[in-house]
């Protein structure tokens, strides 16, 4: 990488308000990344991060990837738009197809949106229609779990569980929604993999289809493994017992892979790697290798087939949609990663690299600042110790991380590590290494 030294800030940094940022802090002292190539990242002052969370779960091929790039030169070339409403374009279907043969069972009928947030509100908005198509139009209500984080839009917010999404616009919430417990318990502690205990947890959900009656609810969404509240691996037998009720209340059960899919687990899919499969499933991030936005909901033939026989030949079947739905440029990055998935069997990378990760993850256990860590694949949280007022740790431990040379994302106190796939072990070593400087450097500020 040879990216020139520029400590001077090129433009004003009034007018963009930043996501999920602490606006006023960061533009005190900016963080800008102005290159990335392979696992490596450069800032504005000319430093160099390694890349500890894959950007945000949605880099796991790696930067620059030059197949990916020439693919969407090519296309751009040829045809960079066409509507998705009553047309389309071969490239779309040729992709559906490659999808469908790594979901697990039947999960065959895919449909395009156009980042995570959207995938989930498509799911809910497909169990409507499903539940109203075979006469179960009654069937409101949705269950979904404490600390969990579907995306942002009001369907997405409204199922999650994260406090401040939710306290901020409860307001303005979908009615119905219900919430069981999340599954991370006090002896989970340093428990590498999925815990022992907990699997009782899954109840929930039965009890809230005896309250509030299994008659009214459409379905329950989960993440297999919570991802963005810190990596909160299931108890072993949860999600075998989660797919039980729902069959016993016909209740449709909703996997959120958007995080956990296309190999973070060492499987293509959560739902295979633990032999669970859901009713409908969701997908985004690494689908593009996150160089083009791109959301994917998979969904069961029955519930396809329902929706679609229960309206009149030239009738539109569903009624939602985006104006990005499968675009050209979206979907000629999802074919060249398919490709390299197949090519350079990533997902049997990503297995075979998991115990070295996580090895070394769990080696940070003797900083006296840590509260706790678990992972499983490749995925690892970090808590650290709570200061004053929640976040402040986790805060001033990424910002000490950050100046040590190693990039993650940070939510709360829990720090979350997500290697690119194709790391090799000296580079797991180095985020090691400089995880522990930087998470050193800040116990020794209290």
């Amino acid at each position: 990488m040879k990216s020139q030294n520029r400590t001077e800030i090129p433009n004003s940094l009034h007018e963009h308000w930043m996501p999920f940022t602490s606006n006023k802090d960061f533009k005190k002292d900016p963080r800008l990344i102005t290159e990335a190539k392979g696992v490596y990242l450069k800032d504005h002052k000319g430093r160099t991060q390694i890349d500890a969370s894959s950007g945000l779960f949605c880099n796991p091929l790696g930067h620059g990837r030059k197949e990916i790039i020439e693919a969407i030169t090519k296309q751009l070339e040829t045809l960079d738009y066409v509507q998705p409403f009553q047309q389309g374009f071969g490239g779309s279907f040729e992709l559906a197809t490659k999808i469908a043969k790594h979901t697990p069972g039947n999960l065959n009928q895919i449909f395009y949106t156009i980042c995570g947030s959207t995938a989930v509100e498509t799911a809910l908005k497909i169990c409507i229609a499903y539940h109203k198509a075979r006469g179960h139009g009654q069937r409101f209500r949705f269950v979904g779990r404490e600390r969990a984080y579907h995306g942002m839009n009001i369907g997405a917010t409204s199922v999650g569980g994260m406090i401040n999404n939710v306290k901020t616009f409860a307001s303005i919430l979908m009615p119905g929604v219900v919430h069981m417990r999340h599954t991370h318990l006090p002896e989970h502690k340093f428990v590498k993999g999925q815990p022992e205990t907990g699997k009782e947890l899954a109840d929930d959900l039965d009890r809230i289809a005896l309250n509030f009656g299994s008659e009214n609810i459409a379905a329950c969404i989960v993440e297999p493994i919570s991802g963005s509240t810190g990596t909160l691996v299931p108890p072993k037998g949860y999600l075998k017992r989660l797919r039980e009720i729902c069959d016993k209340h016909d209740i449709l059960l909703i996997f959120d892979e958007v995080i956990t899919g296309w190999g973070r687990t060492g499987s293509s899919f959560a739902a295979k790697e633990y032999g669970v499969t859901p009713d409908l499933m969701t997908m985004a991030k690494a689908t593009t290798n996150g160089i083009v936005p791109m959301g994917v909901v998979a969904v069961k033939e029955e519930i396809y087939d329902t929706i679609i026989n229960a309206s009149p030949d030239g009738v539109i079947e569903l009624f939602h949609g985006y104006t990005y739905s499968g675009i050209p440029v979206a979907v000629a990055a999802a074919l060249a990663v398919q490709d390299i998935f197949e090519k350079e069997d990533i997902f049997k990378r990503a297995k075979n690299l998991s115990s070295y990760f996580l090895d070394g993850l769990f080696s940070l256990k003797d900083i006296d600042c840590i509260e706790n860590i678990r992972g499983y694949g490749l995925m690892g949280g970090i808590d650290i110790k709570k200061s004053d007022r929640p976040g402040k740790a986790g805060f001033l431990t990424y910002k000490k991380c950050y100046e040590a040379g190693v990039n993650f994302k940070a939510t709360g106190d829990c720090l979350i590590i997500a290697p690119p796939f194709i790391s090799e072990k000296k580079h797991i070593d180095e985020m090691i290494d400089k995880l522990r400087q930087g998470i050193t450097a800040y116990s020794k500020l209290k």
